[in-house]
């Protein structure tokens, strides 16, 4: 009987340690290219805190799960190992170690920066949007009734003949976006994004466009053309009857829908080679599908509202947006040239006062309109304000105000010694015996100011940046160089090109003390996760 129960015992015993043995996080891996995926699950509860990867502190916080994407050619002797622990309310595990045998390491070859596709759909998006708001400009509404009757009269069908009309407008607005790509390519493009004198242009072009919208004057093309088109397509049947109907809408809109692709193309110039395509292809879209709706279901126009004072609210509405839209483009050309008449602050601050502009002007006499204007009214007041409220610490405190990071200037890095003379960085590295983090930027470069708010910014980040001496390049500073034969943008592009073999921005490349690369580029990516991953020190 004793043996019995000391067996009992014995097992319980056993079974009480065995529970005290506690492994909420579980990591499995798995090669991906020349690259490791590891995956922490971590049970309900807990947190995990990630001490070290391959030696390097982290010391970054999880819950549920922990997804780490590391390059084989930073494997410690063939091993991906990562060092963790995880807490609960009321116990905390011993840090541990896990490390993911790396089979056979790839050659791993650099890789220049590829055009992310996703912005090529926000331009489209863009374009689109865009289109919508040109449908309700007093340059298209009214057209809308006129048009949808002329086809209905034809001999042959309006429905079909509508459907031709849309198509024939999306061919004329895509193939505008085509004459931008082809004229242009995809090396200019950039430099359109980019270049001092275009954005002061555009700068002005915007201005001009918004003095517009505000009813200073009206832009029009000579309305002989718009009549001696009409006139002709009128007289004339079938495809180039209509087509000519679609070439008279564009440009009899031409003072409302200038200003929208105007800015959308500016946009695209620095996206890609098929942004100014897919932008143009959005918008007309959007433009195209009320005539082709209200052809086929013609009992809808009963019910379309009038022109009236509404089309100039939205005009000195989309004109308050021009305005601040504007300001990008100086900001560009004021960095470039070193003019410091568009600081930062003073940029947000302006901003401020264009959205408080449109709260103020829509508020104005909102007694005096119907109920339903009343309603749409504040659907456009609210978040106006609310937006404008939001950008006030950008200028009392320095906020990053991550919302406007592609437009405007780049924040300055604070508590970090920032070269931005090449030859006086390494020199300083050598000499202090410290890494080197070389950031290509320039001023017009919208991916930039992305990784600078939404990276760089990061509290972690900046305290890894300190082990480094950063050097931040700009190929489009237009100010001239010391050697008095090229510009500092120039010169800094030459050396990116020679010696990185790369021409995009934002391109950091790590580099020892005596300049030898020691990981792979990385160019842009705001995952703070990711960067971390990548800097070595």
């Amino acid at each position: 009987m004793k043996r019995v129960l000391f067996f009992i015992l014995s097992t319980l015993l056993t079974l009480s340690l065995h529970a005290q043995i506690l492994q909420p996080v579980k990591w499995h891996a798995e090669i991906i290219g020349d690259s490791t995926r590891m995956v922490a699950t971590i049970d309900s509860g807990w947190h995990m805190t990630l001490i070290s990867i391959n030696d390097s502190t982290v010391g970054q916080e999880y819950e549920q799960t922990c997804v780490l994407l590391l390059a084989n050619a930073d494997a410690v002797d063939g091993q991906q190992v990562v060092r963790f622990n995880a807490c609960d309310d009321m116990n905390c595990t011993q840090p541990e170690t896990w490390a993911y045998e790396v089979a056979q390491l790839p050659t791993i070859e650099e890789d220049e920066p590829t055009e992310n596709p996703r912005n090529v759909w926000t331009i489209f998006l863009l374009g689109l949007l865009g289109g919508f708001m040109a449908i309700f400009t007093p340059c298209v509404w009214p057209i809308i009734p006129m048009t949808v009757s002329f086809f209905l009269k034809r001999t042959d069908k309006g429905s079909k003949a509508a459907i031709i009309y849309g198509l024939a407008i999306i061919f004329i607005y895509v193939g505008l976006g085509l004459l931008v790509t082809i004229l242009f390519g995809a090396s200019a493009l950039n430099a359109i994004a980019t270049n001092a004198v275009v954005n002061i242009f555009f700068f002005l072009l915007l201005v001009v466009f918004a003095l517009s919208f505000f009813g200073l004057f009206e832009i029009t093309l000579p309305s002989s053309w718009a009549t001696a088109l009409d006139s002709k397509a009128r007289s004339t049947g079938g495809l180039l009857g209509i087509l000519l109907m679609a070439f008279t809408l564009a440009i009899v809109s031409f003072s409302c829908t200038g200003p929208i692709i105007g800015t959308l193309l500016v946009e695209a110039a620095g996206k890609s080679l098929l942004a100014p395509t897919m932008g143009m292809l959005g918008f007309a879209i959007a433009l195209a599908l009320p005539f082709s709706l209200f052809a086929m279901f013609p009992q809808w126009m009963k019910s379309m509202p009038k022109s009236g004072g509404w089309m100039d609210s939205l005009k000195v509405v989309l004109a308050f947006l021009e305005l601040a839209l504007s300001l990008k483009f100086l900001s560009v050309a004021d960095l470039a040239y070193g003019w410091g008449i568009l600081p930062r602050k003073l940029f947000i601050a302006l901003w401020i006062l264009c959205f408080l502009g449109i709260v103020i002007y829509l508020l104005w006499n909102i007694r005096k309109v119907t109920r339903t204007r009343q309603i749409i009214r504040a659907l456009v007041i609210i978040p106006s304000f609310l937006f404008a409220i939001y950008l006030v610490p950008g200028v009392v405190s320095d906020a990053p105000v991550r919302a406007i990071a592609a437009f405007a200037p780049p924040m300055p890095i604070k508590n970090q010694q920032v070269f931005h003379d090449y030859e006086q960085g390494m020199a300083y590295a050598k000499q202090e015996n410290k890494p080197v983090l070389l950031n290509f930027s320039g001023y017009g470069c919208v991916n930039c100011r992305k990784m600078e708010q939404y990276v760089l910014a990061d509290s972690t980040v900046k305290q890894r940046i300190e082990n480094y001496v950063f050097i931040e390049l700009f190929v489009d500073d237009k100010r001239p160089h010391a050697s008095g034969n090229q510009s500092i943008g120039d010169y800094n592009s030459k050396i990116q090109r020679e010696n990185f073999k790369a021409n995009a921005q934002p391109y950091y490349i790590q580099l020892s003390s005596t300049g030898k690369i020691v990981s792979k580029p990385y160019a842009f990516s705001t995952d703070v996760q990711k960067f971390l991953l990548w800097l070595k020190y």
